[in-house]
């Protein structure tokens, strides 16, 4: 295992982290006596083979079920100055009620202390302020790293670039330490944040790269294909791991055998760069092959942001996720994404083609050069991925 300083927490902070999302036996929280042991036992089982691989960063969340009491037991059979401990709280109004979820998140997880305890799901502004205002959650957090109780205070994100980058930004009551944030191949578009980020010496953790980078898991043949020799979930960690602004990512593992084709990762970890260089280079001409050089070099420049846009149309996201189905054939993970838009609050923010379908989008980009084919793309997405309304996991 490699690892790498997780920005002025100075923890030594495993390149893989073993997130908590996907083993939990449930979204609805459960005691555990009402969990069924052979869940219990892959937590476990999922956890001890993340340690064999010298994983010991383990993060998880309030809201992901019953995943902190899965955790407690195993945790508390550690040695706890061996281990990296996280979990995540959603900031509200009522900072005495975080306080009070994140002490009764620490006895679920049977710690004593959370190493970082992490504000789930800075969206947007309101959620933000929750956070940052004066008397809200982040001072409240503040006065637990006063008590022992936490050691270093971050936050989480699915929002857009300039919320993130304000987020990023704060400074007041000692701002935020680290951020876990969406970046991989495909997605590249918070990048700014993270360069903010490092110039801040904030550490880095990028949030689920294997699922919500792509579903590599199950990755379709076409891509399977572009990357070769590697497997995609291999060229996506050489691809974040090659830039040593990030520190970790989650690999969301569900099981104690998703860590094996991670680990080969390793093998090629010390020339990534050249590894993934005539990988990315078959990627992007797919893309171009699909709506030639000077669209798939320049269209992302200009469009603005769905919080400004007749009816909250997220121009971006629906040319991106059309971009991704038909270049490298990801249909299922862009129908899922794109019938999220507007039915996951901030988590996906703004409206698909179906939500949002008599805004005029050449209108809106103005004098943008692509504005023509952006708005053919607007209207064949709905019909390439169209379909019924999709709620995020924890809601359904």
């Amino acid at each position: 295992m490699e690892y790498r300083r997780f920005g002025r927490t100075e923890l030594q902070m495993p390149v893989f982290s073993c997130g908590g999302m996907r083993y939990q036996h449930t979204w609805g929280d459960q005691p555990l006596d009402q969990i069924p042991a052979e869940s219990n036992q892959n937590v476990r089982d999922t956890m001890l083979r993340a340690l064999e691989l010298g994983i010991n960063h383990f993060e998880t969340a309030r809201g992901y079920g019953p995943s902190e009491r899965q955790m407690g037991p195993v945790l508390r059979e550690l040695a706890r100055d061996r281990i990296i401990v996280q979990t995540k709280v959603g900031a509200g109004p009522n900072s005495d009620e975080w306080t009070a979820n994140v002490k009764d998140s620490i006895k679920r997880m049977q710690v004593g202390y959370l190493d970082l305890i992490t504000f789930h799901g800075i969206n947007d502004y309101e959620s933000l302020h929750h956070a940052a205002r004066d008397g809200g959650c982040l001072q409240a957090a503040r006065r637990l790293q006063k008590q022992g109780l936490v050691r270093h205070v971050g936050f989480s994100t699915h929002g857009d670039p300039s919320a993130i980058l304000d987020a990023v930004k704060h400074d007041r009551d000692g701002g935020f330490d680290y951020i876990n944030i969406h970046w991989y191949y495909i997605y590249q578009r918070n990048w700014a944040a993270i360069e903010e980020a490092t110039r801040r010496d904030m550490g880095v953790f990028i949030i689920s790269p294997n699922d919500k980078g792509g579903r590599l898991f199950d990755p379709p043949d076409r891509l399977v294909e572009l990357c070769a020799p590697l497997h995609p979930i291999v060229f996506n960690a050489l691809f974040c791991l090659s830039h040593p602004e990030v520190h970790t990512l989650s690999l969301g593992a569900a099981k104690p055998s998703d860590f094996d084709i991670q680990m080969e990762t390793f093998e090629h970890l010390d020339n990534a760069a050249s590894v993934i260089k005539p990988i990315m280079k078959r990627l992007d001409q797919a893309v171009t092959d699909v709506v030639g050089a000077d669209f798939a070099k320049s269209w992302r420049e200009g469009i603005p942001e769905w919080r400004s846009v007749p009816c909250y149309a997220n121009i971006y996201m629906v040319t991106w996720l059309y971009l991704l189905a038909k270049a490298f054939d990801m249909g299922e993970y862009c129908r899922g994404r794109y019938n999220l838009l507007g039915n996951g609050g901030s988590w996906f923010g703004g409206n698909n083609a179906s939500a949002a379908a008599n805004v005029d989008v050449a209108k809106v980009l103005g004098d943008h050069p692509h504005r023509e084919r952006i708005a053919e793309i607007y209207v064949e997405a709905q019909e390439l991925l169209g379909g019924e309304a999709v709620k995020r996991l924890s809601e359904s």
